[in-house]
Parts: C-alpha cells; sequence; structure tokens
C-alpha cells in the first residue's frame, strides 16, 4: 500500500504533546494533587479545567491533521484530477511532488503519456519526503514506467517552456515563505494549461 506521508509531522507532533501537557493538568487537577490554579500576584489563572480544554482542541486537531494526510488528501487528489479532461497522452509536471501524491493519481490517468515531478524533498513539510519514497509509491501503484522525479526549486523550473501539456500542484506554494518567492514561482512560464488542481 503506498504511503504519502504525514504532512507537518512537527505541527501533529507538537499538538499530540500539547494535548498531552494539558491532560496531565487536568487530570492533576481532579485528582487533587494540586488546585489547578495558578496564581500571580491578584491574578488567578483556572489552568486545570483550561487543560481539559486544550487537550480536547489539540488532541482533535492533531487527529483530524493525521487522518487527512492518510486518507482524506487521497480522496482531494481524485477530486481535483477529476477536474479535468484526461486523454492518456498529456506531459504532466507536478510542482511539489512530495512522495508522489497528485504525480502518481495523474500518471494513473495516462495512457502514452509521461509525468515528472520536482520537489526540494524538505522533511519538515512531509514525513520521508525523497525521491525514493516518491518511485517506490509510483512502483506499488503500477505507474513506476510513466514517471521521473527531479530536485528542483518550483521558482526555478528546470524545463523549457511548452515542455508540458499540464502542470499540477497541491499543498506546495505555501512552503515557500516570502510573497516575492511565491510571485517568483507564479510567474514562472510553462506554456501549459493551469488547472483548478493549482492550489
Amino acid at each position: 500500500m503506498p504511503d504519502y506521508g504525514l504532512d507537518a509531522p512537527g505541527a501533529v507532533r507538537n499538538l499530540f504533546i500539547a494535548a498531552g501537557a494539558g491532560l496531565l493538568t487536568w487530570l492533576s487537577c481532579v485528582t487533587h494533587l494540586w488546585s489547578g490554579v495558578l496564581a500571580l500576584g491578584p491574578s488567578r489563572f483556572p489552568l486545570g479545567p483550561m487543560g481539559l480544554g486544550l487537550a480536547l482542541a489539540c488532541g482533535f486537531m492533531g487527529a483530524w491533521m493525521a487522518w487527512d494526510s492518510k486518507f482524506g488528501k487521497v480522496r482531494e487528489r481524485e477530486r481535483l484530477l477529476d477536474l479535468l479532461t484526461w486523454t492518456g497522452r498529456e506531459r504532466v509536471l507536478d510542482v511539489g511532488c512530495g512522495r508522489g501524491l497528485l504525480l502518481v493519481g495523474a500518471a494513473k490517468r495516462l495512457t502514452t503519456g509521461s509525468a515528472a515531478g520536482i520537489d526540494l524533498w524538505q522533511q519538515e513539510d512531509l514525513s520521508g519526503n525523497r525521491p525514493e519514497a516518491t518511485l517506490e509509491n509510483a512502483r506499488l501503484e503500477g505507474v513506476a514506467e510513466r514517471i521521473e522525479v527531479h530536485t528542483a526549486d518550483m521558482r526555478k523550473i528546470p524545463f523549457l517552456e511548452g515542455a508540458f501539456d499540464t502542470v499540477l500542484s497541491m499543498n506546495a506554494i505555501h512552503n515557500v515563505y516570502s510573497a516575492p518567492g511565491r510571485a517568483a514561482a507564479f510567474s514562472r512560464k510553462t506554456g501549459a494549461r493551469l488547472p483548478a488542481a493549482l492550489c
């Protein structure tokens, strides 16, 4: 079974740590290990009840992010790719392909076409993000012969204009943190149609 990784693994980890800390704070209060109230001068903060709220909120968000990484984003991939009309002959570029979620999904719709993916393989954005993981997912999905991956920055796409019919990207542009960098990524001309899956 393909593994498309956990999105923002550091954020998910931190959410579960915060949920655990909140739960311990609440439990220490209800078991009377302490009052659950922090007094700073005249101000009093009810940390016990706040701990339960923190545990529930952060635990739910962490669990949702983990579920979405495993199941939700595959459903979203299919929804986005279904917005396009496919002939099977397309030359496709996936910008910020990660472990191949969109790249592999596009390649499954091809017959004589091909799909290329570029990424900088940042582990903080996606767990296990490396070219080998992408190629393994393509092999598991039966499309290894139709894809290729390259290490490249979306702000400096190393292909000639017109090299691709369709350019795709999903959950990648937000990883370029500066406004000028995002503008540079969008200003690159590929000569390809930009579908609704570009986000």
